[in-house]
């Protein structure tokens, strides 16, 4: 058999045009053009894969509120990510044989197949990025903030590629007409001075001495610990005292015979994600659509543990033991004086947020406090509404605010916010004036360490049992060593490059010869559509 139709060349040539033959001229046509589709469609999955990676972090807030939409619990973000992956892993394989097609001088004719896929991967991408835009915007800060703790790694990871692809680069510079190959080597050359000095502009609280990393923040469970636990039950709280949390952090509402019980969901359905109301109602009747419409003694008849061992959100119910998970099954919905009671024992604190308004539920909410005999330092109190009452009648009580302002306005020394509100230099600032800075929902190692080294005083977590052992941030760089490993990459990547630029000139013409006139087709149809680019 001759050399153009050895076993690789047909392998080759089977995985991408699916021809086990060599394919006729008609299948030639806009062959370089789909190479740079596939090229494309593999560079925005990768982005939206990483989007999907960094935005991990909040996958129950997505889950919750596809479930508020559809009413149908399924791990919707974890749907996503598969999907997402198994199509990235495609095209990046597809692109590896339209490389090895390029080395071996085959034609690149792609398969109808292919561009199906290709155009199914552009679609994701197109209604992901749709999707975050309208539904979940303030999501996309997350993006420039994972840069902060994964661009450097990045940085490396690009002069490595860059690396790899120089040779067909410079392959394609070779073939190419005499004003073709200035483009390439202006392109090829802005390229390479982007990649190789984007770390003048890396930015990273991470990028700190040893010495001068702050202490660890303390963690404050989110309703819980609902990654061990149903959420904002008896069992979640005490699962979170495992992890030395400083406070329980809850959500509060009022019933119609007012007592202050433990719910997040609120609105027109509220009790249908994390109880059996539905189980409980018949068919033709309507799920309560505000808490003041049930009293207590209705909540307490309401199992509030068998939807997270059903649906098992975090994917961790099967870390749990027999025992654990009976008594999982066994949760009711909580009273406000309960969990106190548990924080009174345990000496922790709690912060809550209060969903009812209007009906001096605010009130209500006070005088539950105060009736518990907690002590008042022990309660961090969140909720905007009758502030000036609150400090009136409970003045132990530690006031928390959403905002910087408003704190500034009442001489307040005690933020929460959302981790993305807040960059890290505003953070240092907030700490360097001795105001405590609490960030939420912090769940990933990456962001935790982030915040670590910008010096958050303390983060409210539903994975207080990873953040718990961590002993420091995943990565911690002195600027100078940064710098040093920096250049010695660059200058090691360059000095490749050399050598395989030098190597490709040394290899006799007739080495690339082509064995018939089609098998430069590719070759000049890239140089001439790199011009036309340029």
């Amino acid at each position: 058999m001759m050399q153009i139709d050895s076993f690789c060349r047909v392998c080759s040539r089977g995985f991408y045009s699916c021809h086990w033959r060599k394919p006729s001229e008609n299948g030639k046509k806009c062959a370089c053009c789909w190479f740079l589709f596939v090229s494309l469609v593999v560079l925005l999955l990768i982005c939206w894969m990483y989007i999907c990676l960094v935005t991990y972090n909040d996958q129950n807030d997505f889950n919750t509120k596809i479930f508020t939409n559809l009413k149908v619990w399924v791990n919707w973000f974890m749907l996503v990510i598969v999907v997402s992956a198994v199509l990235t892993s495609y095209c990046v394989l597809l692109l590896l044989f339209a490389l090895v097609q390029v080395a071996l001088r085959e034609p690149l004719v792609l398969h109808w197949l292919h561009k199906i896929f290709l155009c199914f991967g552009v679609i994701i991408v197109l209604c992901g990025v749709a999707g975050i835009s309208c539904m979940w915007r303030k999501e996309w800060r997350i993006v420039p903030l994972s840069f902060q703790a994964t661009a450097p790694f990045l940085q490396f990871g690009a002069v490595g590629a860059l690396t790899l692809l120089s040779s067909f680069v410079f392959h394609a510079f070779r073939m190419a007409k005499k004003g073709s190959k200035y483009r390439i080597a202006a392109v090829f050359l802005a390229v390479s001075a982007a990649i190789f000095l984007c770390p003048l502009f890396i930015k990273s609280p991470c990028l700190i001495d040893v010495k001068d990393l702050p202490e660890k923040p303390k963690l404050i469970g989110h309703r819980g610990a609902p990654m061990h636990a149903p959420e904002n039950t008896m069992m979640s709280f005490k699962k979170s005292i495992e992890c030395e949390v400083m406070a329980f952090e809850t959500d509060v509402q009022v019933s119609k015979d007012r007592t202050a019980f433990l719910m997040h969901d609120q609105g027109n359905g509220f009790l249908d994600r994390t109880t059996n109301i539905r189980k409980k109602l018949s068919n033709n009747s309507s799920s309560p659509n505000q808490s003041s419409s049930v009293t207590f003694d209705f909540l307490q008849s309401l199992n509030a543990g068998e939807w997270f061992l059903e649906t098992d959100p975090f994917h961790t119910v099967h870390l749990l033991s027999e025992e654990e998970k009976e008594t999982a099954r066994n949760q009711t919905v909580p009273s406000l004086l309960q969990l106190l009671q548990l924080a009174q024992n345990r000496s922790i604190s709690v912060i809550f947020d209060l969903y009812s308004s209007g009906g001096n539920y605010s009130k209500i909410v006070v005088q539950t406090i105060l009736e518990s005999k907690i002590d008042h330092h022990l309660v961090y109190w969140l909720p905007p509404e009758d502030r000036s009452y609150v400090k009136q009648k409970a003045s132990g009580f530690i006031q928390v605010y959403k905002n910087e302002s408003e704190m500034e306005e009442e001489g307040g020394h005690h933020l929460n916010m959302q981790y993305s509100d807040l960059n890290a230099e505003k953070i240092r600032e907030l700490r360097d004036r001795n105001i405590s800075v609490n960030l939420w929902t912090v769940n990933e190692r990456w962001l935790f360490s982030l915040l670590w080294c910008a010096g958050a005083s303390s983060v409210t977590t539903n994975n207080c049992h990873l953040l718990k052992d961590m002993k420091q941030p995943n990565w911690i760089m002195a600027p100078s060593d940064y710098r040093t490993k920096w250049i010695l990459v660059d200058i090691s990547s360059i000095l490749l490059m050399m050598c395989l630029y030098f190597l490709q000139w040394k290899v006799p013409c007739s080495c690339y010869r082509p064995e018939t006139q089609n098998n430069t087709s590719v070759w000049r149809e890239m140089s001439s559509l790199m011009q036309n680019e340029a």
